[in-house]
């Protein structure tokens, strides 16, 4: 079989996440992927990753466009600027894949899809976090059915500091509804396994220097009464566990590379009970022993996915990308509903 070409990637923004993430991400894939080219708006960035990658560098996105090496346009730019530039790469048919926050407000993401329906070129979100080992190993404890009929969860991403950089910043597309809150949203919209009922949410600013929020509650109730109790927090001093699992017969929680889990022991049949209406006695019903299983495992998914992989899949082989754009936008229509008719929604 013929040795098929790496996909050729213009990379756009070489920040943090260009420079810092998807450069690194790709290093051993070169049979896959080769950054062909890149852009920046700030010339000492274009001539870093000109040397690291030997590549021609550009200082406006039209330029790259017109690169016809570029097949794949890697939008790593700051999140107002993630549409727009989404938009230009697919109408010159190029695939895109894009960082997250998938864009800025639902409305966005939704014409996003309708003008990938038209390009040429795929359009790919990168809810990277979606297949982190901790949150797909969740899945499998949830899906075996050991915690019973799961009806409680909480996500936490807990942290204190006085952030003081552009996603802080309202007008910048800061706040963390579009910095933790895209992976956050996604992981409980697919643990609630469910269409949402009813969202209730809280913003906050507390340590941050800008404008935007640094702390937030969202609660999502599903259709199937499951509820997802989410907070992102940059002013909590004290951290709790980044999952938190109730089910009818055991729970678990998550620090780390750790699982805690406490379950009714399935081996053993539990004696039936009988309701008692009659007068109390010295205790709070009849006491009991239940057969309780405690375990501390590693983090460890019998398998997991990298999406840099399932994209040269899909590009290459034109197989299914493991997120729709349809979860994509429901994610921005949650960030969008949480934000509307507050101080932090961008006027």
């Amino acid at each position: 079989m013929a040795k098929t070409k790496p996909v050729g990637i213009g990379l756009v923004g070489c920040g943090r996440a260009g420079w810092g993430m998807h450069c690194n991400e790709i290093a051993g894939k070169t049979d896959m992927f080769e950054i062909v080219a890149a852009c920046d708006i700030l010339p000492e960035r274009r001539e870093r990753i000109a040397g690291r990658l030997s590549c021609p560098t550009y200082a406006d996105i039209k330029d790259l466009l017109a690169d016809p090496n570029v097949e794949l346009v890697d939008v790593a730019t700051r999140s107002p600027e993630h549409y727009p530039h989404a938009v230009m790469a697919l109408k010159t048919g190029k695939h895109v894949w894009l960082e997250k926050p998938m864009t800025l407000d639902v409305r966005q993401a939704k014409s996003l899809k309708t003008l990938a329906a038209k390009s040429k070129g795929q359009l790919f979100i990168r809810h990277n976090r979606r297949f982190d080992p901790d949150f797909v190993h969740v899945r499998e404890i949830i899906k075996s059915g050991i915690l019973g009929d799961v009806y409680e969860i909480k996500l936490c991403r807990h942290g204190y500091a006085r952030r003081d950089d552009w996603q802080t910043v309202i007008e910048c597309g800061g706040g963390q509804l579009l910095n933790w809150g895209p992976h956050i949203i996604d992981h409980g919209l697919r643990l609630l396994e469910s269409p949402v009922k009813a969202i209730w949410s809280n913003l906050k600013k507390i340590a941050a220097l800008g404008d935007a929020e640094d702390h937030l509650k969202i609660i999502l109730t599903g259709e199937n009464g499951r509820v997802v109790d989410i907070e992102i927090s940059g002013g909590a001093a004290i951290g709790q566990p980044v999952y938190t699992i109730f089910g009818t017969k055991g729970a678990l929680t998550v620090n780390g590379r750790k699982i805690q889990l406490r379950y009714l022991d399935p081996k053993k049949k539990l004696p039936p009970r009988k309701l008692n209406t009659g007068m109390p006695g010295d205790h709070f019903g009849t006491p009991e022993t239940l057969p309780w299983v405690n375990e501390e495992i590693d983090v460890n998914p019998s398998s997991t996915i990298n999406l840099w992989d399932a994209m040269y899949e899909s590009i290459r082989r034109r197989k299914k990308f493991p997120i729709t754009l349809d979860e994509a936008i429901q994610v921005m229509d949650v960030i969008t509903k949480v934000k509307k008719g507050t101080q932090f929604e961008k006027k």
